[in-house]
């Protein structure tokens, strides 16, 4: 297992840190530029773009926040740099390029978002890219092959399951998850407390929550984990 404690020790910006996608968007350079300003972590999302190149952005279509129609997937990562987000100046931006921006200055929280039967070499591209990056790095997603394929690949970065639920199936999952060798877990913070959760705390496995925006939700983050992925506000200050 890798040591993922580092991930205890900042609050981690969900999808940079963005407001709420009036000016500055979810998962954008300016995010990601006014989350390392700010000191915090930055969570963001990965996806495979045609041309075999790991792309930040969140849904599987562009509709939502380019007002376009088509499938993330079956564009290249520069016809996607070509595209604005929400009419700003903001293009679809790599992990390349976000690397070249953080340069190590604050963690990184990426997820990674699989299509199963879709996803050859994306674990080994993402791995790939990060080659030689001088920074805090965890890597982490719901889907479990891709876990399997980046714990396969002897990932020097931590790996953590993504997950919700408060079921005993959900559990039983989970915990088959866990069997890969995971080193963390991000849950949602509204499926807190349960058993789950507290039997890997015990097992001295770091837990953060997913995705905080009032101060119950922070409560309930502190209460039951070690940090929170926050939006919508400065956790700076008393929400």
């Amino acid at each position: 297992m890798t040591n993922a404690d580092w991930i205890k020790d900042v609050p981690v910006a969900h999808r940079g840190y963005h407001d709420l996608n009036r000016l500055v968007w979810e998962n954008t350079l300016s995010a990601f530029s006014r989350a390392v300003e700010a000191g915090f972590a930055i969570e963001c999302d990965l996806h495979y773009a045609s041309d075999a190149v790991p792309i930040i952005f969140h849904d599987e279509d562009l509709k939502r926040l380019c007002n376009l129609n088509g499938d993330i997937r079956e564009r290249t990562s520069r016809e996607l740099g070509l595209i604005a987000i929400g009419g700003t100046g903001d293009k679809v931006p790599t992990l390349r390029q976000l690397l070249d921006l953080v340069q190590g200055k604050v963690p990184l929280v990426l997820e990674l978002k699989g299509r199963e039967a879709d996803d050859e070499g994306f674990a080994e591209s993402v791995i790939e890219v990060l080659e030689g990056y001088e920074g805090k790095v965890a890597l982490m997603s719901f889907d479990h092959w891709l876990l399997r394929d980046l714990k396969a690949l002897g990932s020097p970065y931590p790996i953590g399951l993504t997950a919700e639920g408060n079921t005993r199936e959900a559990f039983r999952l989970h915990a088959e998850a866990m069997e890969i060798g995971l080193d963390f877990i991000s849950y949602y913070y509204g499926d807190l407390p349960n058993a789950f959760i507290t039997g890997e705390r015990e097992k001295g496995i770091p837990v953060i929550t997913w995705t905080v925006r009032d101060e119950e939700a922070r409560r309930r983050t502190f209460a039951n984990a070690d940090q929170m992925t926050f939006e919508g506000f400065d956790p700076r200050m008393a929400v």
